[in-house]
């Protein structure tokens, strides 16, 4: 398989799992209303885009240049992950929607872009995609892989606005009880994974040198 195609899929492959779109659509559905949903789509997926772009290409110099470590990152994260699943599994789908009408408009950043889109366990991945790039090829070679990288994240983006921006019809399909079983499983995932992120990090934490 030639690189630009390998490190695209590979890039996709490592970030679609976690950021499991297809399962926070509902969540998503819940947080937002109709007159807003679709601008609400776009503006995500663009942030996301950029959010992990920016993980890639300066996340691992940021991290250097403050002295905070992944394992840091990831503790740190992951309590930002396992607070905002526990909330969501501790409230009704119902509830969440009233309060996002209510409110007229979602912020797009947070809470939809960052941690229920794209939270610490992603950005995790993308700084150890951009972390793990090659320093001693040709600049050729490295600007292929670059692209590649890069076109991986438009097409997560484009993953989470068709996602998000149909969510609706998904959720129809799932029904008031199906869409509700989906929410509350989608947040205890969330909150495990968050969980899962914590004892990453503090696992590498402890095996580091004293």
């Amino acid at each position: 398989m030639n690189p630009f195609l390998n490190t695209l899929l590979l890039t996709y492959a490592a970030l679609f799992p976690i950021i499991n779109p297809v399962g926070s659509a509902p969540i998503f559905l819940s947080l937002t209303n109709a007159s807003e949903r679709g601008a609400l789509a776009w503006r995500v997926a663009r942030n996301s885009f950029i959010l992990l772009l920016a993980s890639v290409v300066v996340g691992s110099h940021v991290l250097e240049f403050f002295g905070i470590s992944v394992p840091v990152l990831r503790i740190g994260g992951g309590l930002v992950v396992t607070s905002f699943g526990w909330k969501l599994l501790n409230s009704g789908i119902a509830d969440g929607h009233d309060e996002a009408a209510r409110a007229g408009a979602t912020d797009s950043f947070y809470p939809l872009t960052m941690p229920l889109t794209v939270g610490p366990g992603s950005i995790s991945v993308a700084i150890t995609l951009g972390s793990q790039r090659p320093k001693e090829v040709a600049a050729e070679y490295l600007a292929l892989l670059g692209s590649a990288v890069v076109a991986g994240l438009v097409a997560i983006a484009a993953t989470i606005y068709l996602c998000y921006r149909f969510s609706e019809p998904l959720v129809r399909r799932l029904g008031v009880s199906g869409t509700n079983v989906v929410v509350r499983l989608s947040a205890f995932i969330l909150l495990c994974i968050g969980i899962q992120i914590i004892w990453s990090g503090w696992s590498e934490l402890s095996a580091l040198p004293h």
